[in-house]
């Protein structure tokens, strides 16, 4: 590798000052303990393609090393913060002529070198403070010596660093799909179910692949080695290096200098003081999980404490090279002891209300003001849910609600309404709803009774696919919106996304195809198409349409998914 030939015996030159030359190194020797992990504990050579694992004290800096020969070549460098932000720095400075000692002639001496390469000024390429995974990467990296250099100013701490000169091919790290978010699909009192995207790491890259989850009462996770790092147990971490003892194991005398400088290095910095070193105390036990599980996609945790705040990070570990990326971690509060609370329902304003499977949620409606009819406005974004309304006790309506419901109650003065809101036994419920006072205003789209999408078949090309869906005698607003999907799209991810209350502004641009106004007073008519188009041949997409009301609320019509033709 480019990376290391050069690197290491310059980081030898203080030791070897009766050498004039820099020696070359033994290939096969080298390669030899390359493969050997243990060869790169702690020295200051970044080997190509391989992660170092390696530790700092507080407010004392650590540099590495690594030469680039040719000019035009790729470079990834990945630091890795485990417990502690870190400040790093990566430089760049040229090769000293003829430092190979491959040329001909008599070359600078060595001491003129070292003087030459560690008091001339280099050039940053990049700069980062922070506890993030955080990456420099060029396709065209000119040839010299790197300086990597790294502090970490709040206390001692673990790290990680990746570099490699073949990016493209080696792909280390799993990759996260188009939306890395973590989502919590169901709540209880002890239990949390977490759902999230696979990586394309297994079903595109066909590389072993398992997820990790991390819960703790703390905060989220930016990396593994953070997670691993606050659980204090995992045997990757290695133990503080002691003072004076901080050498990498590299033979020397095969890179052609003498041993016994390296004794009396090694003899004198063993008797350092003690003061050197900062003392190590050992961490209370922290309370935090990590459960890895394999290729699945949902997992619900357990065991939890009613109404705590508890963070859920997701990681997909390479287990070929035991490296992870981590998904975007999300939170959840657990449900309290069963005791009923009711809800305060604002006249004119919505509220979201989230059911758990077969619970239930109070709402109570005061007005004001003297009335003579309230209107209940319900949206039911997944699963029907049941719907009970009482004016002083007095049951006035029960009935299931799917989509959008409208109920229009007689008022009376001084009259306080109660509404139930019961979950069914599939899964959680997801609404809104809103109770006013006020007659003819229309807070939510009307729909039809149909919100199929349908596809026409025969319209299909190899990059267009022709849609249509019903609307109503209410101009409103339609918006479309694709994405593209696997082939193995199942219905268990098509019914993950079905939510329909979440609106058009939670998708990204790139997959908004056009928004158009559309209205009909002949329900017969009532019914628009339209032509997708800028599609790939054989893909499969996920097509959605939005119909936004002039309070600016959104409902989504029924997800379809078309397929372009392979061949046309």
């Amino acid at each position: 590798m480019v990376l290391l030939g050069w690197s290491v015996l310059w980081l030898l030159l203080p030791l070897g000052s009766r050498a004039q030359k820099l020696p070359t190194r033994d290939e096969e020797l080298f390669q030899m303990q390359i493969r050997d992990k243990a060869f790169f504990h702690d020295s200051s050579v970044i080997p190509d393609g391989a992660e170092i694992s390696s530790y700092l004290f507080r407010d004392t800096p650590k540099r590495y090393f690594f030469v680039v020969e040719e000019d035009n070549t790729p470079l990834s460098v990945t630091v890795t913060p485990c417990d502690a932000p870190l400040e790093w720095r990566l430089g760049l400075q040229e090769l000293p002529e003829d430092g190979s000692g491959e040329s001909s002639g008599d070359s600078e001496p060595l001491e003129q070198q070292r003087q030459q390469m560690t008091h001339e000024e280099g050039t940053e390429l990049f700069s980062y403070k922070g506890n993030a995974v955080e990456s420099f990467a060029s396709s065209s990296s000119p040839a010299g010596l790197y300086q990597l250099e790294l502090l970490s100013t709040e206390k001692d701490t673990h790290f990680k660093v990746y570099a490699t000169t073949t990016p493209e091919s080696d792909q280390p790290y799993p990759e996260l799909p188009y939306d890395p978010r973590v989502d919590v699909t169901s709540l209880g009192r002890t239990t949390v179910t977490l759902a999230w995207k696979p990586s394309p790491t297994a079903s595109l890259l066909n590389q072993p692949i398992q997820y990790c989850v991390v819960i703790n009462k703390e905060h989220n996770f930016k990396s593994l080695c953070a997670a691993e790092a606050k659980l204090g147990a995992d045997d990757a971490f290695m133990m503080v290096p002691k003072p004076g003892l901080d050498f990498s194991p590299f033979d020397f005398a095969h890179f052609g200098f003498p041993p016994d400088h390296l004794g009396k290095e090694r003899s004198f910095l063993a008797k350092a003081s003690p003061k050197l070193g900062r003392p190590v105390h050992p961490r209370p036990k922290a309370d935090i999980q990590k459960v890895c599980i394999g290729s699945k996609n949902i997992f619900t945790v357990s065991d939890l404490k009613p109404d705590m705040q508890h963070y859920f990070d997701v990681f997909v570990v390479n287990t070929n090279t035991n490296m992870s990326t981590a998904y975007v971690g999300t939170f959840a509060r657990t449900k309290g002891e069963a005791k009923q609370k009711t809800l305060e329902l604002k006249d004119g304003k919505v509220m979201d209300v989230f059911v758990k499977r077969k619970g239930a949620k109070f709402l109570r409606f005061a007005p004001v003001s003297s009335h003579q009819k309230v209107t209940f406005f319900i949206h039911s974004c997944l699963d029907a849910v049941q719907v009970q309304v009482r004016r002083d006790g007095k049951l006035l309506l029960s009935q299931n609600v799917e989509g959008i419901r409208q109920f229009q109650l007689r008022g009376k003065p001084k009259a306080k309404y109660l509404v139930r809101l019961k979950g069914n036994k599939k899964g959680a419920s997801v609404l809104k709803i809103l109770a006013t006072t006020r007659p003819g205003k229309q807070y939510f789209p009307s729909l039809p009774e149909d919100t199929r999408i349908k596809a026409f078949d025969r319209l299909r090309t190899c990059s267009s696919a022709t849609v249509a869906w019903l609307g109503t005698q209410e101009r409103n607003k339609f918006c479309i919106y694709r994405k593209e999907v696997d082939d193995s799209y199942s219905e268990d991810q098509k019914k993950r996304e079905q939510n329909q209350c979440l609106g058009p502004d939670t998708r990204p641009r790139s997959e908004k195809v056009l928004c158009k106004y559309f209205h009909s007073q002949n329900l017969q008519k009532a019914v628009t198409t339209e032509t997708v188009g800028g599609l790939q041949p054989g893909k499969s997409y996920l097509l959605d349409v939005y119909v936004i009301g002039h309070g600016g609320h959104s409902v989504k019509y029924q997800s379809k998914v078309v397929k372009t033709r392979r061949l046309c």
